[in-house]
């Protein structure tokens, strides 16, 4: 029993830690959006950024789903898919998606469950380099990327830092669909990398995080062991960009909270830009009551809703879902479909309820919400 009592534990701890890298990146869009100034009353609204996680978030569940009754997936051509059901959604060249997924018309597309939201299927900004990617399914994975930086590739690559080390070789892959520069493919890869030491740090050995709430200096130490991994987790990065990390993150220890420094690491809606004004944005408010003040200084970078999407993932996958402001959260349109898509990683990675090739799943119902391709 008491060992039981300690898996429960753990498993609530790390589903808390995921919800709020899902919660946090979505209240990081929506607050960047409207410079850290929200609406006093009503709903707040999605950005593009949270919608494309959520279609990764998905398409990570249906890849494991994949590989567990197929044997083998290649992970990113099916949250390419995932992309494509966004597109649809949004009315983007919708036919020539149906002609690549569906070209027989023999079942319903788009498919699963989160093609089913209504929110989902506005338009919430503007992700043009995604788009014209996407636009150009027909010509292949190889060659419709478009040559841009821009921070689309890192914001949606997010949710896949939950699959550990092992997942995070292929967020490159993930982000060249659409983004064929290697700087933007680089920092999608080292954000995810720091947000999976942020999920993990500290964890026992060979178990999940463990259940106390985590200080300010917790904070800096999951960001500190993160950025001295990046040589082995991250290989393609340059010495370059390794430097550029590493002194964002001390330049938040000596000048925390600068203005004129988040201008000057980010200065534009790039991939890179987004990675260090996230990174100095969440090691300059590192404790669990500066996590609101840490969105709103985020916000007021010169593109505020990429900077404060990595700060929030950032800072929500340590102090998890409890420690995000209840305000802001009760209003945002997707906290719930957010909050199921955390809890579903997690179980797919740690349960697979639809079973595999060869052991039948305890879910009847899991195959219709992801199905596995």
């Amino acid at each position: 029993m008491p060992h039981e009592k300690d898996h429960q534990r753990n498993l609530f701890a790390r589903q808390s830690r995921v919800r709020g890298m899902m919660l946090g990146l979505a209240l990081g869009d929506t607050l960047g959006g409207t410079r850290g100034a929200p609406p006093d009353a009503g709903p707040l609204r999605a950005g593009v950024s949270t919608q494309l996680a959520c279609f990764t978030a998905e398409g990570v569940i249906r890849a494991q789903v994949r590989g567990n009754h197929k044997g083998i997936c290649y992970a990113p051509g099916v949250v390419l898919h995932a992309y494509c059901r966004w597109a649809a959604l949004q009315g983007i060249e919708a036919e020539k998606m149906r002609r690549r997924w569906n070209p027989q018309g023999t079942r319903a597309w788009p498919d699963g469950w989160l093609a089913r939201v209504p929110a989902l299927a506005e338009r919430r900004g503007s992700a043009p380099a995604t788009v014209t990617a996407l636009s150009r399914i027909e010509e292949g994975q190889e060659r419709m990327a478009t040559p841009s930086r821009g921070c689309h590739a890192l914001t949606r690559c997010l949710p896949i830092a939950v699959t550990g080390a092992g997942g995070i070789t292929q967020v490159g892959a993930v982000a060249a669909l659409t983004h064929g520069d290697p700087a933007a493919q680089s920092a999608a890869t080292q954000a995810a990398a720091l947000v999976h030491h942020c999920l993990t740090h500290p964890a026992p050995a060979g178990g999940p995080p463990a259940p106390s709430a985590p200080s300010a200096e917790t904070v800096r130490e999951a960001l500190h062991a993160g950025i001295t991994a990046l040589p082995a987790t991250a290989r393609h990065v340059t010495e370059h960009e390794y430097g550029r990390l590493r002194a964002a993150f001390r330049l938040a220890a000596d000048e925390p909270a600068n203005a004129g420094h988040l201008a000057h690491l980010a200065p534009d809606a790039t991939a890179p830009s987004a990675l260090l004004g996230g990174l100095y944005a969440a090691a300059s408010f590192p404790g669990r009551a500066g996590l609101r003040a840490a969105l709103e200084f985020a916000a007021g970078a010169p593109d505020g809703a990429s900077v404060a999407c990595v700060t929030g993932a950032l800072l929500g996958a340590v102090h998890g879902a409890d420690a995000l402001p209840v305000d802001l959260v009760g209003r945002h349109e997707l906290a719930w479909v957010l909050d199921a898509l955390a809890r579903d990683l997690v179980l797919e990675l740690d349960d697979s309820p639809s079973g595999s090739e060869y052991v039948k799943g305890w879910d009847p119902e899991w195959w219709s919400r992801y199905p596995g391709w």
